[in-house]
């Protein structure tokens, strides 16, 4: 009995050690902002206050064809995925929709986060503040860029700290998050031209030429065309969909 005792303390402890573990994990930011822990530069602020919104928005877009909310779309497994190449015309090619596909994805970044960056730097200037810091914070605009295997965020935004005889000055911020929806844009469109240009793409080539990318198309029944590709190594998606060069019922 006395045995069986000791083992069931161990096990509570255990699952308290756990539990703590977890909260810890889960509440981290507000625990140094609670207790005062030191602020290391105005760009890890900005990271640490954005990169969850901007990961957000890219796993939204990446699913719903480009966009944050699409206007023409077709409806697969409940997501709304936008027409990026189109005809409502039998026999005939399709259209491309979005023929600035990178630059629209960039702005549909941009555009769903623009209010939370306004936050984060009001929340930076309070940050160095109560760390004792003069800060001098001019708001500026801001770009989103996506690169080869990231995606890059630059400020306009200036800062200036002083605390005694230390002096700090930014003319600019920046910081970068690693993802791959730039090579997948890419291909995206590869794929949408000769959508355009022979109402069908051979999906076989890409995934010979790239062997870490999974690529899958998904015909409907009224001659919509859903595409999937996926990075295998990270597993970032991005889908879309075309309808072109529709044979109309019984044709055949």
């Amino acid at each position: 009995m006395k045995k069986r005792g000791q083992i069931t303390v161990f096990v509570i402890l255990a699952i308290m050690i756990i539990a703590v573990g977890v909260l810890i994990y889960m509440f981290y930011p507000q625990i140094k902002a609670s207790f005062g822990f030191k602020v290391e530069s105005p760009n890890a602020f900005l990271q640490n206050c954005l990169e969850e919104d901007v990961t957000n928005a890219i796993e939204t877009l990446s699913l719903q064809g480009g966009s944050i909310n699409p206007e023409h779309y077709y409806t697969y497994l409940n997501n709304k995925i936008e027409y990026l190449c189109y005809t409502n015309e039998n026999y005939e090619r399709c259209v491309m929709q979005q023929p600035m596909l990178k630059e629209h994805v960039e702005s549909e970044i941009k555009n769903s986060i623009k209010n939370k960056v306004d936050e984060c730097l009001d929340e930076m200037k309070k940050a160095f503040e109560s760390q004792g810091y003069e800060i001098v914070l001019r708001k500026g605009d801001f770009d989103v860029e996506l690169l080869p295997k990231r995606i890059a965020l630059s400020f306009s935004s200036s800062v200036s700290l002083k605390k005694g005889e230390e002096i700090r000055n930014y003319q600019s911020l920046s910081f970068s998050i690693k993802k791959n929806i730039y090579e997948l844009i890419s291909i995206a469109n590869s794929i949408l031209n000769s959508e355009a240009a022979y109402g069908d793409a051979e999906i076989t080539t890409y995934m010979n030429y790239y062997p870490d990318l999974k690529v899958e198309k998904k015909k409907q029944n009224d001659g919509t065309t859903i595409y999937i590709l996926t990075d295998k190594n990270t597993q970032d998606k991005f889908q879309f969909a075309s309808r072109s060069i529709v044979w109309p019922p019984g044709y055949f």
